[in-house]
């Protein structure tokens, strides 16, 4: 799955054009490394997002299709 996409699903962030834009300007790191939109995630990816100073980590821990907002956050762990 897309990281947009996977951020969208997984209610990381709101929006999928949100998640998109912020991986075009840099924003969006998985394993240290900066990521385009199409990056394909992987369980155990760690995926860092930087928005002002404001700084979150999270590991994959499920990558599904579609996730119900009580199951969105068992896809990821906050670090």
């Amino acid at each position: 799955m897309r990281i947009d996409k996977y951020l969208k699903v997984s209610r990381i962030i709101k929006r999928r054009t949100v998640a998109n834009e912020a991986c075009d300007a840099g924003k969006i790191e998985v394993n240290g490394k900066p990521v385009r939109a199409s990056y394909s995630v992987k369980v155990g990816d760690e995926i860092k997002i930087t928005f002002g100073e404001n700084e979150k980590r999270y590991r994959v821990l499920v990558v599904t299709e579609h996730a119900l907002k009580e199951d969105a956050a068992k896809m990821y762990e906050q670090l």
